[in-house]
């Protein structure tokens, strides 16, 4: 049973809502995808900002934001993709911790700019781990399920004030998302003309993105070869080509496994971006190796 004062209360749960950490890394050889906030520096940040562990659990917002109710004085912080931010209806700051009291409401708006929003509260937020990991799996359904009116967060205890450092600049979503790309494991399942076109081509954001890969529209890629490979690993970042010959990019959710041929590979490091950007946003891959 949860304390009252040591929970938070969900008002408005938004269009997809999930607790996220670092995610639950080391399982892929069981078919457990990683999960994790999808912008990682973004939920590190706003972690420091309210002087938690930067692996802290925190809420990750889809576009429509979130409003919840702490059962006790509690420093938070909204940041990611900048949205209106108030606290019982009052303007407060977005990107700088604010001080939220017993009862109120802090609602963060939908996404001025970008996708996913992060409210990071001092303390964390403490649903019961899964194999390590409080996130939120929407692939495999591992961890707290997505939120609703009415759920009960369990909440950690955390300063008072904010931390020492109490603003911080706050990378922008991309008005073009470029990807590093590292061909392999099956670029020579494709033409040549194929690979000059992924690499010189623009594509677009899908609307059918998701947690689970980003989605483009454009140039198809043509192949080199028929048939099918038999299921094998997959890695955060691979860019993986379905039969209609446009690019998916997987992201934390990603499946471990799948058989239609993976043209390269995208670091994790620029997968951030890829978290911010909006259906339409332009998307390039620049040969990195």
């Amino acid at each position: 049973m949860i304390e009252a004062t040591d929970a938070l209360d969900v008002v408005r749960a938004g269009a997809l809502t999930t607790v996220q950490d670092a995610g639950r890394v080391g399982w892929a050889h069981l078919g457990v995808p990683r999960a994790g906030a999808l912008d990682a520096p973004a939920r590190r940040l706003a972690n420091r900002l309210v002087g938690n562990p930067v692996d802290a659990a925190v809420l990750e917002t889809t576009i429509t934001g979130c409003a919840v109710r702490p059962g006790r004085l509690v420093v938070a912080v909204v940041g990611g993709a900048p949205c209106r931010v108030t606290v019982d209806g009052r303007p407060v700051a977005w990107g700088t911790p604010v001080r939220v009291p017993a009862g109120a409401v802090l609602d963060a708006g939908p996404a001025a700019r970008g996708l996913r929003s992060y409210l990071a509260f001092g303390g964390g937020l403490l649903p019961e781990p899964v194999l390590g990991s409080r996130s939120t799996d929407v692939l495999s359904g591992l961890g707290p399920a997505p939120l609703r009116e009415g759920d009960v967060l369990p909440l950690g205890h955390g300063p008072s004030r904010p931390a020492g450092i109490d603003a911080a600049p706050w990378p922008g979503a991309p008005a073009e998302l470029v990807l590093p790309l590292y061909l392999g494991p099956r670029h020579t399942w494709f033409t040549n003309e194929a690979l000059r076109t992924l690499e010189t081509a623009t594509y677009r954001v899908s609307s059918h993105s998701n947690r689970i890969g980003l989605r483009t529209e454009g140039p198809p890629l043509k192949r080199a070869r028929t048939g099918e490979l038999p299921s094998e690993g997959m890695v955060l970042g691979a860019v993986q080509v379905p039969p209609d010959g446009c690019p998916v990019v997987f992201l934390d959710d990603h499946p471990t496994t799948g058989g239609y041929p993976v043209v390269g590979v995208v670091h994790e490091t620029a997968l951030a971006g890829a978290a911010q950007a909006v259906p339409g946003t332009r998307v390039r891959f620049v040969r990195a190796g």
